[in-house]
């Protein structure tokens, strides 16, 4: 499905591991909303998004059932991976295929029937907008770190796959920059749902999924003094990234880490 054809997704409730049903009617993204899952390890969080990744039917341990444009998904969107309005992205994907960047998206490219290969230029430098470790065309896929394969899958759900569901499980571990991430899937339209421990993340998402015993036990809008603080977390969170990308790049820090208090010296 093309991101043109993608009106809606809803998600119907299940049960918790009690049995007892979940505490919502219906969870509904449109193309350009976002949404965090937040919870505890082993509250359900990774259950919710894989439910949507399966487009599960109330054939899953949860009982809930996924709505593409208000309806069941069809047979062939089931099964057919090119059908899919969804990718899913987590924090363990691997690429197991020796292949040259290049040449990995050039096959995912005629895979989708385009002969594009422009395509995939300018695939690597959206990619090398979310990592700071630089990709080339010329690099290999097994050679990747976790930040720069994410990235590039990705930029690749945007541009090649046109995506319009994307299912991001804690990207944030692999250092890639979240808020650039964030306004690129909305420049684009994409419907997003981030799983995730990240304050920022959760707060500069339009809603946010609480989990308890592997079902969604609230859904919260952030209020007018959530939205004020995001932008000092978001300076905090711009700190520690450089500061983090500083101590990669073998610097030493001399002096107390704090904003407009440092002096990095070069080893």
């Amino acid at each position: 499905m093309r991101s043109e054809q993608f009106m809606s997704l809803t998600v119907l409730p299940g049960t918790n591991r009690g049995g007892e049903r979940e505490g919502f009617d219906r969870i509904s993204l449109c193309p350009g909303d976002t949404l965090s899952i937040v919870g505890s390890t082993g509250s359900g969080k990774s259950a919710f998004i894989n439910d949507i990744e399966v487009l599960a039917q109330g054939d899953t341990i949860t009982g809930r059932s996924i709505l593409i444009n208000g309806v069941p998904p069809s047979d062939e969107m089931v099964r057919d991976p090119s059908k899919k309005p969804i990718a899913l992205i987590t924090q363990n994907t691997r690429v197991i295929a020796d292949l040259t960047v290049c040449r990995f998206l050039a096959l995912h490219i005629r895979a989708r029937d385009t002969d594009a290969l422009e395509l995939v230029k300018r695939t690597v430098t959206l990619a090398n907008e979310f990592t700071g470790e630089k990709i080339a065309e010329s690099m290999r896929m097994t050679e990747l770190s976790g930040g720069q394969t994410r990235s590039l899958l990705i930029a690749d759900a945007i541009l090649i796959g046109q995506t319009p569901i994307l299912l991001l499980d804690e990207v944030e571990n692999a250092g890639i920059f979240k808020e650039k991430v964030i306004r690129c899937l909305k420049h684009y339209n994409k419907a997003v749902i981030f799983v995730t421990h990240d304050p920022l993340l959760a707060m500069i998402t339009d809603r946010r999924i609480i989990m308890k015993n592997g079902a969604v036990t609230g859904v919260l809008e952030p209020g007018t003094a959530e939205r004020e603080m995001v932008s000092h977390i978001s300076g905090i969170d711009a700190f520690l990234g450089e500061l983090r990308e500083k101590i990669r790049a073998g610097d030493l820090i001399e002096t107390d880490p704090l904003p407009g208090k440092k002096q990095v010296v070069t080893a």
